[in-house]
């Protein structure tokens, strides 16, 4: 489990922590980012020892995406034939028929703007681009198929902008090499099969497969845009690499990498470093990150397949599918993430206002250092260690589903120490120090082997339905906060162990109440509760063991009188262990009781409250 909490002990080893000196500052960037500082000293006390650690953390925290732009150039395929240059590839030689480039030998030299139409194979040699600082060329590749040994295949040295068209109906190939490599190739050296110092952009229907043996698969200083085609890349490192910015509107793009599947890596400008997806159809294979952002990652469309495996070669451990320094936001599109590390990730914030992603974890199913905000899309976590975590965790709107073997929600402060990353980690993680979870709307089922909401914080909830299927064992509870959880509004229906059970705080508005069991009841005996005059409030058959229920609803009302049972039979749908349109056949009738409190509660609790009382959830 990745928060502290006060209530668990351990015996073996007693740590006093005094936080100390902590400041935050605040510098608006460019794009919506702002930058942040903050420095903790920590001193932990054992023994007869006192060791002070400071940790100082500068983090850009974005408040709202940035996307590609794409010209009139970038989106077309069409080029003149009558004025376009054409390069005849013929296995150790290149003909050339226009004008505006050399050939010596294999190798074509591109020294001016225009249009140059290649077909062909090309055994072991180059094209190359060494026009002027503001011309636009295009390649179109035509069926080719291109291949160097000791250098990248197609490199452009200079240029504006390089526009690779891939023409319809044609196959093309680029391939590169480990064999001709000289060894101390340095950084200046193309590290990719298809290398740009400048803004490159694909685009056309054609289809293109990249084998990068050396290193990354394309790459640009500059800008990478993509806007069609149908893109395979099998690269040792990372398949796609846009240092300034990554922006895809459209094609069909297939990457197996040894790194980042895709990655923008400028940390030197607040304003790139940035991943856009706004279309196109992703398989990502990648022994490190799926899709990597310097600062901020986008997706407002398209089909993205990632898989991560966390097997990148120089030691590195991050293989998080969706991974940005400063922020990712998702208002579109259908994500499938199969990842080793955590999903969705964000040293920054994490906002998701629609889509739908299909998660399955080893560690977080999405993890936000500072925020996380969902104001809608549908969400299931299928398998994950933590579900959402964040320091501040806001839900609107949206559907979520998720089943975690610890925490389904865990707001605490601080970086994401479950799981290794290149980054430095912040050691301590705070106490209700700027933690809160609001639940405002939408629907949330949790299926939980930790706590289900896990707040180092207050807990608000105005709206929505929260169904949880908490923790069998008694060092858990489905619900686990600090200070209050109020409740004006919405539903709640929260079933797990007994030990660490706590309710809503009287602070609330809307009437709850909280039975605890007198023995632990078997995985799918339905609860059922029902007013004095019949009607139903909730039929429900939890997934694992219980011996406690929270449950909170408008229709439980002042003065009223309720009845619990246990067992029976409904001939009801179920959805998320919940019954609906059905009759109830009765089983025992356990216990009746009378509202007189906003919380109202039957039988004791095992373990201890905040304040410290027994019986949690009494207040």
């Amino acid at each position: 489990m990745n928060t502290i909490n006060p209530k668990r002990k351990i015996v073996q080893l007693t740590l006093a922590l005094t936080l100390a000196g902590v400041m935050t500052s605040g510098i608006v960037g460019c794009g919506g980012r702002t930058e942040s500082t903050t420095t903790t000293s920590a001193a932990i006390v054992g023994n007869d020892s006192t060791t002070a650690t400071t940790v100082t953390a500068v983090t850009a925290i974005a408040t709202e995406p940035t996307f590609a732009t794409f010209d009139e150039e970038d989106l077309s395929a069409t080029w003149n034939t009558s004025t376009a240059s054409l390069v005849i590839l013929a296995g150790d030689s290149i003909r050339f028929e226009g004008r505006g480039a050399t050939v010596d030998g294999s190798t074509l030299t591109i020294t001016s703007p225009g249009t140059y139409v290649i077909s062909g194979t090309l055994n072991d040699g180059q094209i190359r681009v060494e026009s002027g600082n503001a011309d636009n060329v295009r390649l179109v590749l035509n069926g080719a198929d291109i291949s160097c040994s000791t250098s990248a295949p197609i490199y452009v040295l200079n240029a504006d902008k390089t526009i690779i068209t891939l023409a319809e109906r044609t196959e093309n190939r680029v391939t590169d090499d480990t064999s001709g490599r000289p060894e101390d190739a340095g950084s200046d050296d193309p590290n990719a099969a298809i290398f740009s110092r400048d803004d490159l952009t694909i685009n056309g229907s054609g289809s293109l497969t990249v084998t990068a043996r050396y290193n990354n698969g394309i790459a640009t200083k500059d800008d990478l845009r993509i806007a069609g085609g149908s893109i395979t890349v099998d690269a040792a490192n990372d398949a796609l690499k846009g240092r300034d910015c990554i922006g895809v509107r459209a094609g069909t793009i297939t990457v197996d990498a040894g790194g980042d599947g895709l990655q923008a890596n400028n940390s030197d400008d607040l304003s790139k470093g940035y991943v856009s997806i706004e279309g196109g159809v992703f398989d990502i294979t990648a022994g490190s990150d799926g899709i990597q952002a310097e600062t901020t990652l986008a997706i407002s469309g398209g089909d993205l397949s990632i898989s991560t495996r966390g097997t990148a070669a120089g030691g590195s451990t991050s293989a998080k599918g969706l991974k940005a320094g400063a922020g990712v936001f998702v208002t579109g599109g259908t994500l499938t993430i199969d990842s080793s590390d955590d999903a969705v990730h964000s040293d920054g914030v994490v906002k998701i206002d629609g889509g739908i992603l299909q998660i399955a974890s080893g560690d977080d199913g999405i993890h936000a250092d500072e925020m996380l905000e969902i104001n809608g899309g549908e969400m299931t976590i299928a398998q994950s260690d933590e579900g959402l975590e964040s320091a501040v965790v806001t839900i609107n709107d949206g559907t979520i589903r998720i089943r975690s073997t610890d925490d389904g929600i865990n707001v605490a402060g601080g970086a994401d120490g479950s799981s290794a990353d290149e980054r430095v980690e912040q050691s301590t993680q705070t106490l209700g120090d700027g933690n809160r979870l609001s639940i405002n709307g939408g629907y949330i089922a949790i299926d939980s082997g930790g706590d289900a909401l896990d707040c180092n914080g207050p807990v608000f909830m105005t709206g929505g339905t929260v169904i949880i299927n908490g923790p069998a064992d008694d060092r858990n509870g489905a619900l686990d906060y600090l200070g209050e959880f109020t409740i004006t509004g919405g539903f709640l229906v929260a079933v797990g162990s007994s030990g660490m059970a706590e309710a809503p705080s009287e602070t609330s508005t809307q009437h709850s109440i909280m039975v605890n069991f007198d023995q632990v009841q078997k995985a799918g005996t339905l609860i059922h509760v029902e007013s004095a005059t019949g009607e139903e409030i909730l039929t429900m058959a939890p997934t694992k063991q219980f011996q406690s229920i929270v449950l909170c609803s408008s229709t439980i009302q002042a003065g009223g009188t309720y009845k619990v049972y246990l067992g029976g039979t409904s001939t009801g749908t179920v959805t998320d262990t919940i019954y609906s349109d059905g009759t109830y056949t009765p089983g025992t009738d356990y216990v009746g009781l009378t509202i007189e409190g906003m919380v109202t509660v039957v039988g004791a609790a095992g373990g201890m409250d905040r304040g410290g009382r027994p019986g949690g959830g009494r207040r």
